[in-house]
């Protein structure tokens, strides 16, 4: 059960920074994952309330943190 809120609270954030590299749009990044984090419900593979707790707030912390790096990037073009 550990290594689920683990992978939880460190693949989501991630899936959305690696989203945003890749499309150069940080919304889509989420949309993407977002989408991905719901086939993993829909499949059964979170089982619990906090397990979808634990990926919003790592959505939060990816999309906030792709936002910032967006914009660092468009400031040193």
């Amino acid at each position: 059960m550990g290594l689920k809120f683990l992978s939880a609270l460190l693949i989501p954030g991630l899936l959305v920074v690696l989203f945003t590299r890749v499309a150069y749009n940080h919304v889509i990044g989420l949309v993407l994952t977002v989408a991905l984090i719901a086939a993993s419900v829909y499949k059964g593979y979170t089982d619990s309330f906090w397990l979808i707790v634990v990926d919003a707030f790592s959505l939060t912390v990816g999309f906030w943190y792709s936002q910032r790096m967006k914009k660092n990037f468009q400031r040193k073009s």
